[in-house]
């Protein structure tokens, strides 16, 4: 069980992650009850969890906490954002070492199915069917900085601005710190003069395309990052379909997907 937590939760992230979440000690003045389950095996668990792609009641009893002792601290973290707060403390990481590149920066989304829950809605690229959407954007390197989810029925253009300002002020290596791209990519769903003229107030250049007159291909030269980072996501399986009823339960496990691209890109270059 050690090597599987070892492997699961390393001691670099455990390291982060024991920023964000303090040690927690139970004192019961009358004695007895029963320990409580470690931080870093519910941690192994949750990440099981969300790359294996299985349900709770299915979690492998091999990492100590029942599966309701897992959820319950799931449950916890989430409302804490403690995900989102780790992310961005990778984030901090990867900056500070110069691995963000923050020249050209690319949007997209992807829409997945949904049992049920709040969030979602008819997706109309899959005959009508409840779904939920993923919003993102990627530094030039794919790695996601800014994360969002919608109803599968709302439109791409709608996240742009959000996802814009979700981008939290990161490290850099030399400087203050930064949270706009140089420039944005960004495909056909988000082509309004309204939206560019957003963009220009801020700085932001952008590199959308126009329908009916630009090709989406010329466009794949940048934006191909994005896509492959949503590949990356879908190696968390727990985002195949989403089957949480509530909206922060289903964002915590696309930040921890995140965290987790983020934290192998940290345990390469170091």
């Amino acid at each position: 069980m050690a090597d599987l937590v070892q492997r699961l939760v390393p001691d670099e992230l455990w390291e982060l992650f024991r920023r964000m979440v303090p040690p927690t000690e139970v004192i019961r003045p009358q004695g007895g009850g029963r320990r409580r389950a470690g931080d870093r095996e519910t941690l192994a668990a949750i990440i099981f969890v969300a790359t294996s792609g299985c349900t709770w009641r299915q979690l492998p009893p091999v990492f100590g906490p029942a599966w309701p002792t897992v959820y319950r601290r799931f449950a916890q973290w989430s409302r804490a954002r403690v995900w989102a707060r780790l992310h961005r403390v990778i984030l901090d990481e990867l900056g500070a070492l110069g691995e963000l590149d923050w020249s050209r920066c690319a949007i997209d989304s992807v829409s997945v199915r949904a049992a049920k829950g709040l969030l979602t809605g008819p997706n109309p690229t899959d005959r009508g069917k409840p779904g939920s959407k993923i919003h993102l954007i990627t530094d030039r390197k794919g790695l996601p900085l800014s994360l969002g989810i919608s109803a599968a029925n709302l439109h791409d253009s709608q996240g742009l601005v959000p996802l814009v300002r979700g981008i939290p002020p990161i490290r850099s290596r030399r400087g203050p710190r930064r949270r706009r791209p140089g420039k944005l990519h960004g495909d056909k769903g988000y082509d309004y003069d309204h939206l560019r003229r957003w963009l220009r107030s801020r700085g932001i250049r952008h590199r959308i395309a126009r329908k009916g007159i630009e090709s989406s291909q010329r466009l794949g030269r940048h934006r191909w990052v994005v896509e492959r980072t949503v590949s990356w996501l879908a190696g968390c399986r727990r985002l195949h379909r989403r089957y949480e009823r509530k909206p922060e339960h289903f964002l915590a496990f696309v930040g921890i997907a995140a965290l987790l691209i983020g934290h192998r890109r940290l345990t390469r270059i170091r």
